[in-house]
């Protein structure tokens, strides 16, 4: 991870001047969707970028230790040792960014990549997570619990209730408050864009939770109708920009939900590329939230070694 951002004072009257031109946001947003991809070696570099920026993940109800294992197994070998040595990268130490799971399942994510020998951080959802709407000391609660189960990452949801209504001082106050409780672990803030109502609050949620000491600021739960979208990525990159330029500090950005295949993560590293500067484009700031996205990019680098796609059993841990 980049350096913890230690926040600032909350400032309304940057708060208040907000306004968002939304037609050329959408016009923008359309323009990088539409621009033609990366082919051949650089396809096969840039999607190697996305899986060391990659958080694994699962959350579903139905976790257990067993398959939480075979993640992190796969968080350490991400693609295949062969269709690596093809392309002269098995020897770059090639893995995902993180794995993120449930609190309950932190403890057993710590002690499975432990004892595959390696150092990739264990990441916690919580804050009540997806919702939440739990109360505050609830919430504070789960994050010191994550912490102390190992997690090293925590990923925290905001009350959405607190944009839609404007309270911003409020909204700062808990954000602050879940910094202060995540210690020496990085805090991730999830603002699950498409509940917000519209790209103005996007960018204010984006702004207040950069001074409460956000370390990255992410789209979404992955729970939502509506997940990462390009718009509500222009609109937070610009929020990074803008407090960087402000402040200094460094703040990293991750898209989440509904990310799945190779080629709309390779559209999310040119965004990046091009709103905030390859600077970003390393894992200390850019994580792609990811469950089945790996799969289809493994897919990819198998077709680009071999000149063919895979059939199921040629990619077994996918």
């Amino acid at each position: 991870m980049a350096a913890r951002n230690p926040g600032t004072g909350l400032e309304l009257g940057w708060i208040s001047k907000v306004h968002v031109n939304q037609p050329a946001v959408l016009r923008h947003a359309e323009r990088i969707r539409t621009r033609r991809t990366v082919k051949s070696n650089w396809q096969a570099a840039w999607l190697l970028k996305a899986v060391t920026c990659m958080d694994l993940t699962t959350l579903s109800g139905d976790d257990t230790p067993s398959n939480v294992h075979r993640m992190c197994y796969k968080a350490k070998h991400p693609i295949r040792e062969d269709l690596l040595k093809a392309m002269d990268m098995h020897d770059k130490g090639i893995t995902v960014a993180a794995v993120c799971v449930y609190p309950t399942r932190v403890t057993d994510a710590v002690n499975a990549l432990k004892a595959a020998g390696c150092n990739i951080p264990v990441a916690s959802v919580a804050a009540g997570f997806p919702s939440g709407q739990m109360p505050l000391q609830t919430r504070l609660d789960e994050i010191k619990l994550a912490v102390g189960y190992g997690a090293r990452e925590i990923d925290i949801v905001i009350n959405r209730a607190l944009v839609l209504t404007g309270q911003w001082e409020d909204l700062y106050e808990e954000i602050r408050q879940c910094h202060e409780a995540c210690g020496d672990a990085h805090m991730k803030t999830i603002l699950s864009t498409g509940e917000l109502g519209s790209l103005a609050n996007v960018y204010k949620a984006s702004m207040v939770a950069m001074m409460a000491g956000s370390d990255f600021i992410k789209t979404s739960t992955g729970k939502e109708v509506e997940n990462a979208t390009l718009p509500v990525g222009v609109i937070m990159m610009r929020a990074i920009r803008d407090f960087y330029w402000q402040t200094g500090n460094k703040v990293g950005f991750k898209p989440a939900g509904g990310i799945r295949t190779a080629k709309e993560a390779i559209t999310w590293l040119m965004l990046v590329k091009e709103e905030l500067g390859v600077e970003w484009l390393k894992p200390e700031l850019f994580r792609l939230g990811a469950s089945s996205l790996l799969e289809d990019i493994e897919k990819q680098i198998f077709h680009h070694v071999t000149g063919n796609y895979p059939v199921y059993h040629d990619l077994p841990m996918a």
